[in-house]
């Protein structure tokens, strides 16, 4: 039985729970762990490190700080999620992408320094609040909501100017939060919980109308940044886009996956839940019988459920 705490979050994001829908079961679909990709090796060579180390450095940093693991329940509960999805996004980004802090303080002083770091979301001149008012862009404006309305540019991004010259300006191969929306380093991500810009654009109106966050501007890449550097703010982000997940393949695909962390955990590794959601619909009308399957990154996070679980029963 759903309890009303985790009712009352769904009423404050707007949303009812869900009808009838397929419940993913527990635990890794793939027997042994998908490929891990060469980048993500070749960063933890270069630190003199290894993945089991790397996920011991952040399970230790769950573990022992219970200043951590209170915001981490807080945000959950506000977001009508479970805390272990949240440890499960950070024990991936910190076992794949980065090393874990430390100390929580060192986000903090980070934070600070951003917000008169002097940046934009830019490309060549254009910068993108000036972009999105392009004509391609204007069916998305019938867009619900900033995640819908970010993934619709996204996608518009790919059809239209990804790879290509328009009106004399050559777009490179590459997504469109690397392209506008990563001006120190493209690919990066940020902060506690491994966010890009874009990705905290996309649930903005939803972190600020259920954590009370100023909304960001898209126009204001300084305090974006500071936000998703903030460790208090940006737990609440991370919930936010996990949350996103669990809708997306509800609505769209007709899954439950919250009770799977490592296909919610993947879902915050590879991004783009609407269209996954809508391409795993597609296959399952055609009769494939598919289920959500884990990633390198999710399958670690049902491997070591156990471990998280002992840390947020």
């Amino acid at each position: 039985m759903i309890r009303f705490a985790a009712l009352l979050a769904l009423a404050c994001l707007g949303l009812q729970p869900a009808a009838a829908q397929t419940r993913v079961p527990p635990g890794n679909r793939h027997v042994e762990q998908p490929e891990i990709p060469g980048g993500s090796r070749s960063r933890t060579k270069a630190t003199r490190s290894s993945f089991e180390a790397k996920y011991e450095k952040i399970h230790a940093l769950l573990a022992d700080n219970r200043v951590l693991q209170d915001k981490i329940r807080k945000a959950a509960r506000l977001y009508g999620i479970r805390p272990v999805h949240i440890a499960g996004a950070l024990v991936g980004e910190h076992t794949y992408n980065v090393d874990a802090m430390d100390r929580l303080q060192t986000y903090y002083v980070k934070a600070a320094s951003y917000l008169n770091a002097g940046v934009d979301f830019s490309y060549r001149g254009q910068n993108v609040a000036d972009f999105v008012e392009r004509p391609e862009f204007a069916p998305c404006e019938d867009a619900r909501g900033l995640a819908r309305l970010w993934a619709c540019r996204e996608g518009v991004f790919d059809r239209r100017f990804r790879g290509r010259t328009v009106d004399g300006v050559s777009y490179p191969d590459n997504r469109f939060g690397a392209v506008f929306f990563q001006p120190f380093y493209a690919g990066q991500t940020f902060g506690l919980g491994q966010l890009n810009p874009l990705t905290a654009l996309s649930v903005s109106d939803m972190v600020h109308r259920v954590s009370g966050y100023p909304a960001l501007d898209m126009r204001d890449a300084g305090a974006v940044y500071a936000a998703i550097m903030d460790p208090d703010q940006t737990l609440s982000y991370m919930a936010a886009v996990i949350r996103v997940s669990i809708d997306a393949y509800r609505d769209i695909a007709g899954f439950d996956i919250s009770g799977n962390p490592g296909v919610v955990a993947t879902l915050y590794n590879v991004g783009d839940p609407f269209g996954r959601a809508e391409k795993l619909a597609a296959a399952n009308r055609g009769g494939a019988g598919r289920l959500p399957e884990e990633n390198y990154y999710g399958w670690l996070v049902n491997e070591k459920i156990d471990d998280l679980e002992a840390i947020f029963p």
